[in-house]
């Protein structure tokens, strides 16, 4: 391989992972927390008092818990009790 060759390369390569980066970040930016979603124990967070967090829903559309979904799907989403919420739901 030539330099420049090796240049080109390693010139495509960083381009590449740069963009893969960007289109990651990009992705996460495009989602919401939505409410009453989530399966038991696989909530991502907010799942009431006395609760570490991630992964504490007790039960299936626990209303406090919440996880990540795209972001304009939530309110769309049907459930057994309903629709999901982007604010936490009375239990």
């Amino acid at each position: 391989m030539t330099a420049m060759t090796k240049t080109l390369t390693l010139t495509a390569s960083l381009a590449t992972a740069l963009t893969l980066a960007a289109s990651m970040a990009s992705a996460e930016g495009e989602m919401e927390k939505c409410y009453g979603v989530a399966m038991a124990g696989q909530n991502d967070c907010a799942a009431g008092p006395g609760t570490t967090c991630a992964g504490t829903a007790t039960k299936d559309f626990q209303g406090n818990a919440w996880k990540y979904v795209p972001a304009g799907t939530c309110v769309t989403m049907e459930t057994p009790n309903g629709k999901g919420s982007l604010e936490p739901i009375a239990m």
